[in-house]
């Protein structure tokens, strides 16, 4: 029986993949688990696998194209297998493939697989959802009075502000996809079986701009901050904080550990110090559901980590059960998948308060924008020494100041201050973080 490869979800948040490339070629044999194409998500590059075994008979998706999630890109088959049905489905020989859809396709929560033979993204659990039956009326005028969209069509079409009910459906079945929301935003019809966009021609010697094409990771980093900054109700508290014991601490730790190759960053001292303030201050490592407010027990950090296309943030669990060096080495570690493109969904997902440090650029301070569904961000500056007056008398002294974003539907003014009093006391007295 013939396997249809699916666009899958391989991240939590992916909602659509660009195909790098294929690593099996049409004609190859193929044996279940076998490693197809890589995928780049909105995260990572990561591994398509088979979902059954024999002969790749077709592609339908070409490489550097950009496919939703649940759309069919292959099939494989015996070599005598019929899979006409299957090559109409996905669009006859590739026509549309970056933006069609299997027939059948519910309109599911975002990450999720979309077909009953569409497997769930691995290691999240999602369920798939089975196919629509027959018949189903088309979507801008359902019988049901459910609309059929894909769910990047209706997140586009609720970020644009347009009526669903006013779209015409260019999917199979009259499904809305991608293509008929940025039709409409145009103004014009959009054609079913158009070829996808080509891409943008090189600049002149003479052009006046460059259009850079917007990454996967790109478009998740602005979807994210446009769902943060305007409905999360922001506010910002800075402390300045005597980074000298804290610096002396780190001086110490880096000599004793030097002939083991561990170097320990003022980062990291401020990722542990964090996570031993926020198990005593829970409302700050907490959450939004929207129907509670979640108290986590333990503390798992996002460590902001730049890449060439955007920033991610791996998370370092159970950051208050682990000493300095094993932070220091886990951050090393991470942060040279991070910009590898290498990690997995689980290494980036669940973290339960997010740091941000743009101190090695000689940044002494500034704002973040809160990671939803967290309750705060730390924005931390650059240790700087500098000159201040103690006991009456001018001294020169390593400080920092860090910036605490709070999510004022969770954190009142005086519940970050007190979180801020305490991280302050970690850093300027190390020996608090062990009291």
């Amino acid at each position: 029986m013939a396997t249809k490869v699916y666009m899958e979800a391989l991240s939590p948040t992916m909602e659509e993949g660009h195909l790098v490339t294929w690593l099996k070629k049409e004609g190859d044999e193929i044996a279940e688990g076998d490693v197809l194409a890589e995928v780049e998500t909105d995260k990572a590059t990561m591994e398509l696998v088979a979902r059954g075994s024999g002969i790749l008979r077709k592609t339908f998706l070409a490489e550097g194209g950009t496919a939703d999630v649940g759309v069919v890109i292959g099939v494989i088959a015996a070599p005598d297998e019929d899979i006409s049905a299957i090559e109409a489905e996905a669009g006859a020989a590739g026509a549309g493939a970056a933006t069609a859809e299997p027939e059948g396709v519910e309109a599911v929560e975002k990450g999720h697989a979309a077909t009953q033979e569409t497997p769930a993204a691995e290691g999240t659990g999602a369920p798939a959802t089975a196919p629509a039956p027959a018949g189903v009326a088309a979507a801008g005028a359902p019988a049901d009075g459910r609309i059929k969209a894909s769910p990047l069509a209706r997140r586009l079409a609720e970020e644009s502000g347009l009526d669903l009910t006013e779209v015409a459906g260019s999917g199979p079945g009259g499904r809305i996809v991608k293509r008929d929301i940025e039709a409409a935003l145009e103004g014009a019809p959009a054609a079913a079986d158009e070829a996808p966009a080509a891409a943008a021609p090189a600049p002149t010697a003479d052009a006046a701009f460059t259009d850079v094409p917007l990454s996967q990771m790109r478009k998740t980093i602005a979807r994210r901050l446009s769902q943060s900054i305007g409905p999360i109700p922001h506010f910002f508290l800075t402390v300045d904080i005597d980074m000298t014991e804290a610096m002396s601490l780190r001086k110490k730790i880096n000599e004793r550990f030097a002939d083991e190759g561990i170097r320990v960053s003022p980062n990291d001292l401020v990722i542990k110090a964090t996570a031993m303030a926020l198990l005593r201050h829970p409302w700050v490592n907490a959450a939004w559901t929207g129907e509670a407010i979640r108290q986590y027990h333990d503390v798992h950090i996002g460590v902001a980590v730049a890449v060439d296309e955007g920033l991610i943030t791996p998370v370092i669990r159970n950051a208050h059960r682990k000493g300095v060096t094993e932070i220091s080495t886990e951050v090393k570690e991470l942060a040279g998948r991070a910009r590898e493109k290498k990690l997995m969904p689980e290494e980036y997902t669940g973290g339960t308060f997010s740091i941000s440090n743009l101190g090695m650029f000689g940044i002494e301070e500034f704002t973040a924008v809160i990671n939803p569904p967290e309750a705060a961000i730390l924005a931390v500056g650059a240790a700087q020494d500098r000159v201040v007056v103690e006991n009456g008398e001018m001294v020169v002294r390593s400080r920092m100041r860090v910036t605490l974003s709070c999510d004022h539907r969770i954190i009142d003014g005086a519940t970050g201050a007190q979180f801020l009093q305490t991280l302050k006391r970690n850093l300027e007295d190390p020996m608090m973080m062990i009291v």
